[in-house]
């Protein structure tokens, strides 16, 4: 009879010994993020730099504002050009002035481009590729090129040294509704769809459906079109006449004029008027980035 092999004795085993955690292995900042937090430094220094040099101009003593060499701080730093510019009471005037026709411009630009780019992302109808092609080619026409037929409409209809006769013409603005349009095909039809069945019309489905996924684009979109307005100088400059209906950077140029040339003054002035910008976008930067990155990925 065949004798069965007996099996091999195993090999006694040890202790197991304890796993070694690998510590985390440390990211290596690359040359391309150094290069780039090294250009955007520079370039918040160069935007910073002239805006500083105006605060610290405008502190100054009047005589010290034309000393050479130019020195960045003052030992007899003064507050008293912001209290001669807000004594006069031109600039707080000139402000509200800005102030509401950028306001009007801010508001019509999005109401009307947000429907012109809803009707051509959404509808179909005829003449709507010709169409769109006109108004994508309203983006290569100069400003300046319109502004004597603007001029004479706005003096026929009566509107020069009006709130309207500054703000309408800055309405128009093709490359908001190229940017809208972009934004909003990209949107799903199946919320609209969804919308549709429960009975939503298209102006429904527009301010329920489309505007609310739309709010970061349509921030920063507002907000491009205020400080554009905001800073506008020629075609507010060409439609006022009168000094109560110029704005912030009309009367700002002509003030130099009539006051001379006394730099503390200027600089406090562009100072103040430099102060709502600020304000509007460091309440509004995450806005800005956000609607920024969303239309270059959406598009």
């Amino acid at each position: 009879m065949a004798t069965s092999t007996p099996p091999a004795p195993r090999a006694v085993q040890g202790p197991a010994k304890p796993l070694r955690r690998t510590p985390p292995r440390r990211r290596r900042t690359s040359v391309g993020a150094v290069a780039l937090y090294t250009v955007a430094t520079l370039a918040a220094l160069v935007w910073l730099v002239p805006l500083l040099w105006a605060f610290a101009t405008s502190v100054k003593p009047e005589g010290e504002t034309t000393v050479m060499p130019p020195s960045w701080l003052s030992a007899n730093a003064t507050f008293e050009a912001y209290a001669l510019v807000l004594g006069r009471g031109d600039i707080l005037r000139w402000t509200m002035n800005s102030l509401i026709t950028t306001l009007i411009v801010t508001a019509l630009t999005l109401v009307f481009c947000v429907l012109a780019a809803y009707g051509f992302s959404r509808f179909d109808f005829r003449g709507r590729p010709a169409l769109f092609a006109l108004v994508i080619g309203g983006i290569l026409i100069p400003p300046q090129t319109l502004i004597v037929p603007q001029f004479v409409l706005m003096t026929q209809l009566g509107l020069v040294d009006t709130y309207w006769g500054i703000a309408l013409p800055q309405v128009v603005a093709p490359v908001f509704v190229f940017i809208l349009k972009r934004f909003f095909d990209a949107i799903p039809r199946d919320y609209e769809d969804a919308a549709r069945l429960d009975g939503a019309g298209p102006l429904r489905v527009l301010w329920n459906v489309i505007l609310p996924l739309s709010r970061p684009i349509l921030t920063a979109v507002g907000i491009f079109t205020f400080i554009g307005a905001w800073n506008n100088f020629l075609w507010p400059f060409i439609v006022t006449n009168d000094p109560e209906m110029m704005t912030l950077p009309v009367g700002l140029g002509t003030a130099v004029g009539q006051y001379g040339i006394q730099y503390a003054q200027l600089m406090a002035s562009a100072v103040l008027g430099a102060v709502p910008l600020l304000i509007v976008f460091l309440l509004f930067q995450k806005h800005i980035v956000t609607g920024v990155a969303g239309a270059g990925i959406k598009g």
